[in-house]
């Protein structure tokens, strides 16, 4: 407990640096910097303690709690950049995290993991691979008919609000099935660490470092978005980077650290399902949600993207349902999403 207090002392130290930069206005790199590895260390601190309260509870209602609790930082990072106005930043942050969740991370979680398997092979149940594909299929092809339908300048193209609102309650609905189904199926799964990553953590303490970090997320992501239009600006790197690359790998470092640390454990089944759970989470329940909460806004939040992330976006999907879908994965599938990944970020970085 002591190692986790003390991590935990240094990413609130973090937080207030970012509060005080803020207020002050010295430097808007410097705010972004430090807000940055704050939203990183608040996800840390998100995931530890959800894990801690999740326990008492079983293993699949932990596991969707890291799930939802560790995607905070995003939530709150695509409203107020919606409420500032950065509709670009808002939904290259979600894009971000679906491509850093899906491609990066699963790459290094099948990579370290397949190296240490027997005969190279990483092993794993193929229900939720194949579960998680399902509704990402179905983001994605809500979410191509509708890039399609833009660029076609069609009449549907002129009422693509419309569109996404219906797409976002469907996606919501079916959504809501599975997860149904998930918790009463998987009660007896094995737990989301058999050997913490982190001191066990008393419960009360922990509903407290959950509630404090649920609010630190919410301070952090609204300075983060503020410094971005001068620090991106400054540092001559766009707003598409800085939200698909940058606030993606930061708001992610929950299933950054656990997957690969599952993996290196040789916890198969567990390392793949806290990713796919954390993709399949973003593309069906919170984009949907986001959708349906810029309403309350002047900047309208819909499925439509370009046509350079409806092709990643159908290849991603393919790429997970290939690699994944028969329980098994080599170094080289692992490489190959981390590939793919790296290719996509360079791509926007030059646009």
């Amino acid at each position: 407990m002591r190692r986790t207090l003390a991590l935990s002392g240094i990413v609130f130290a973090f937080v207030l640096a970012g509060g005080i930069l803020d207020r002050t206005g010295v430097s808007a790199v410097a705010t972004f910097l430090v807000t940055g590895i704050a939203l990183a260390g608040v996800a840390w601190t998100i995931g530890v303690a959800t894990e801690s309260v999740g326990a008492r509870y079983g293993p699949a209602v932990t596991g969707a709690l890291q799930s939802t609790l560790g995607n905070l930082p995003e939530l709150f990072i695509v409203l107020f950049a919606l409420a500032a106005g950065e509709l670009v930043v808002a939904q290259y942050s979600i894009l971000g995290s679906i491509f850093a969740n899906a491609l990066l991370v699963l790459g290094l979680a099948i990579t370290v993991g397949a190296v240490r398997a027997p005969g190279a092979v990483m092993t794993f149940s193929h229900r939720l691979p194949m579960d998680t594909a399902t509704l990402l299929i179905l983001a994605v092809f809500i979410i191509s008919l509708l890039g399609v339908s833009d660029q076609a300048g069609d009449a549907a193209s002129d009422n693509a609000m419309a569109i996404s609102i219906v797409g976002a309650v469907l996606l919501l609905a079916v959504y809501g099935l599975w997860i149904w189904g998930y918790l009463r199926a998987e009660t007896r799964a094995e737990p989301a660490l058999e050997q913490p990553a982190h001191d066990a953590l008393p419960f009360r303490f922990s509903v407290g470092l959950l509630a404090t970090s649920g609010v630190a997320a919410a301070l952090v992501s609204e300075w983060f978005v503020h410094a971005i239009d001068p620090a991106v600006q400054e540092l001559g790197i766009s707003k598409a980077f800085t939200g698909l690359v940058i606030v993606a790998i930061a708001g992610n470092a929950v299933e950054n650290v656990v997957a690969v640390q599952l993996a290196a454990k040789r916890k198969y089944d567990l390392a793949v399902s806290v990713v796919k759970n954390s993709v399949v989470q973003i593309a069906c329940f919170l984009w949907p949600v986001l959708v349906l909460a810029s309403l309350a806004f002047a900047e309208d939040l819909t499925f439509v993207v370009p046509p350079l992330f409806v092709g990643a976006l159908l290849l991603m999907a393919l790429a997970l349902w290939q690699i994944t879908g028969d329980g098994e994965a080599t170094p080289f599938e692992g490489a190959s999403l981390i590939a793919l990944y790296v290719v996509l970020a360079t791509i926007v970085w030059f646009e």
